[in-house]
């Protein structure tokens, strides 16, 4: 078995860290075994090279090795991509065409992003992984297929199968034996080596003397949070390699390379689910506060009705006592008894509103109660045709500008006044 040194010379990786050198150990260990292997960690850390060691160390080293990134392939094709299809298919399958997984037969598929996989695919993905069976699309045809699965993502899983976006179970098989990179951020005595290596990588291509770093610089350097982690950083030692003119970098150069703010006093992650929640609340408040409003103002509605039709307000009062309590809380409205045959008048508290002036006579009170109740009666048409009427006389007849006005078509105002004789 090779020692971890050899295999970071063979594969060109770079760096001393100690749980960097503990995944490298896990790959060596499970390397000539057949179980799947679950590669996670952030992006750009370098999890393409942990498949490459496996498949090169295993007995399939001489069959295929398939990189297949899933999250840049569309939905709709990424069955066919995986597994195949038959002539017509769908539309566009003029040939029948043969799988990763039927191609890779004996060797190693390497699914990149598996966390972006959809959940259909999700489940043909799993019954591959229990019994090397697929069925490519538009067949009906069970194939068998041996292939080792290594798969990797950035992708927190147990997130995704919170918010069902990944199969639990399919998780599990997956990660039969999980592997973890570090991120660069926690393997800060490798920065600085891996920047010096980058920088001689790039003098040596663009033929011009290596870049070196200032103390500050350095500390810069080691300071820095890295979100992109590697990639990011072999992005910085290019362009300081290929823009500075000053072959010693300070750190005012080097910061300008750098996202300002990036990777300091960064700030709180707020739950999704939490911000989810809370907005639902909100929102379920508001809606009863306004059912509420409206029920109120029905009610209150009724009692004004009823106030104006009877003539005897204590019956009213009685009949009423539980909604009269609503709306006046602790505060018992005054009754006022009336020798006149006037309808009494209900005492409304200051803080809510002025009193109601009761002193018309009963008959007025019916007579308005009528005519509200004619005024909502009032049916479309005649509403219609009153519009219709007043904006034909504000614009002296002219049809079209009427039309403008009531937001119609001049044909569809012409039809309207033949259909209402105007």
């Amino acid at each position: 078995m090779e020692s971890v040194q050899a295999i970071k010379q063979r594969f060109g990786i770079i760096g001393n860290d100690a749980k960097l050198n503990r995944a490298i150990e896990k790959a060596i260990q499970v390397a000539p075994t057949d179980i799947s292997i679950l590669v996670t960690g952030e992006s750009g850390v370098g999890k393409e090279s942990i498949p490459k060691i496996i498949h090169q160390l295993s007995h399939r080293k001489h069959g295929k090795y398939i990189a297949v990134n899933c999250g840049a392939i569309p939905e709709g094709t990424i069955d066919s991509e995986l597994f195949g299809h038959e002539k017509g298919a769908f539309t566009g399958a003029t040939s029948t065409r043969s799988g990763y997984f039927e191609v890779a037969d004996g060797g190693t598929i390497f699914l990149d992003e598996v966390g972006e996989l959809p959940l259909t695919t999700q489940v043909r993905l799993l019954r591959v992984l229990e019994n090397g069976e697929f069925i490519k699309v538009g067949s009906s045809k069970v194939q068998k297929t041996n292939v080792r699965i290594v798969a990797a993502t950035n992708v927190n899983m147990f997130e995704a199968i919170k918010k069902e976006k990944f199969r639990e179970d399919l998780y599990y098989r997956l990660s039969t034996v999980e592997i973890n990179l570090p991120a660069l951020r926690e393997r800060k005595e490798d920065i600085h080596l891996l920047f010096r290596k980058f920088a001689s990588d790039f003098a040596l291509k663009y033929k011009m003397p290596t870049v070196k770093l200032t103390d500050d610089a350095v500390q810069l350097l080691l300071r820095y949070r890295w979100n992109g982690n590697i990639r990011q950083l072999r992005n910085v030692a290019e362009q300081v390699s290929v823009l500075e003119h000053n072959r010693t970098i300070n750190v005012t150069a080097l910061q300008s390379y750098l996202p300002s703010g990036a990777g300091q006093n960064l700030p709180a992650v707020i739950n999704d689910s939490k911000a989810e929640s809370d907005f639902s609340t909100e929102r379920e408040i508001l809606y009863k506060v306004l059912f509420d409003m409206k029920s109120d103002l029905n009610d209150l509605k009724k009692l004004t009705m009823e106030l104006m039709k009877s003539g005897n307000i204590s019956d009213v009062q009685k009949d009423n006592e539980g909604l009269i309590q609503k709306i006046y809380g602790n505060e018992e409205p005054q009754s006022y008894e009336s020798s006149s045959g006037e309808l009494p008048v209900l005492a409304i508290p200051e803080h809510n509103q002025t009193p109601i002036d009761t002193t018309l006579e009963t008959e007025d009170k019916y007579h308005f109660a009528e005519e509200i109740e004619e005024e909502e009666t009032l049916s479309l048409h005649d509403k219609e045709l009153e519009l219709i009427k007043k904006s034909l006389e504000r614009h002296n007849g002219k049809r079209k500008l009427a039309a403008a006005e009531l937001g119609i078509s001049e044909r569809t105002l012409y039809r309207k006044i033949k259909q209402y004789d105007l």
